[in-house]
């Protein structure tokens, strides 16, 4: 695949990971392009199709899975996750450094394809802190939170074998944690940008 180095961001549901992606995309506008994830879940209020992510059946998905257009894909409380190959060369056709955000079965399995990413892990400081992130967001059941707690703990458990990530940010101080993340892209971000100057 052309164009500059992708980026696996992976860490638990509450992390921080969105937030941190939202202020690479504001400070570096058309840098970072977003693949658009394909997911067999319903819609959630205002999420639009093809931006937030591709939602489809899960026959379609199977169809493209056994095909093997997808790079990775998971199944997650009852729905399936992927990321097809098309949605990454999309965002490097425009010459821009594709984010992926992935769990941690995701980050294997990628492991194994020709993608060549930077992995970054965003963890946080404790399973209590993200307890108490996932339960201000009030977007989940008690069901789905324990859920999700559950797989953070899996996550976090599986994420500290040597060499899987080029590297771990622990989510307590969003300013810190956002440098750590710049200086980590710094190269990629200034490759991006010299090869729109040229």
């Amino acid at each position: 695949m052309q164009g500059p180095r992708p980026v696996v961001l992976s860490g638990p549901s509450g992390a921080g990971k969105s937030t941190l992606l939202k202020k690479l995309l504001k400070d570096y506008e058309n840098v970072f392009g977003f693949s658009v994830s394909h997911t067999t879940r319903q819609p959630r209020p205002g999420e639009v199709n093809g931006k937030d992510y591709h939602f489809v059946t899960r026959e379609e998905m199977q169809k493209e899975i056994d095909a093997g257009e997808f790079i990775e894909h998971a199944e997650f409380s009852g729905n399936m996750y992927g990321t097809s190959k098309g949605a990454v060369q999309a965002v490097q056709a425009q010459n821009q450094i594709c984010v992926l955000d992935i769990d941690i079965q995701g980050v294997k399995n990628i492991k194994k394809t020709d993608l060549n990413p930077i992995y970054i892990s965003v963890q946080p400081p404790s399973i209590d802190i993200l307890e108490k992130r996932l339960r201000d967001r009030k977007t989940e059941t008690e069901e789905s939170l324990l859920k999700r707690l559950s797989a953070a703990r899996v996550d976090l458990e599986l994420s500290k074998e040597p060499g899987l990530f080029d590297l771990v940010i622990i989510n307590d101080d969003l300013e810190k944690a956002y440098s750590e993340l710049k200086e980590v892209l710094l190269e990629e971000i200034k490759k991006t940008q010299e090869s729109r100057k040229s």
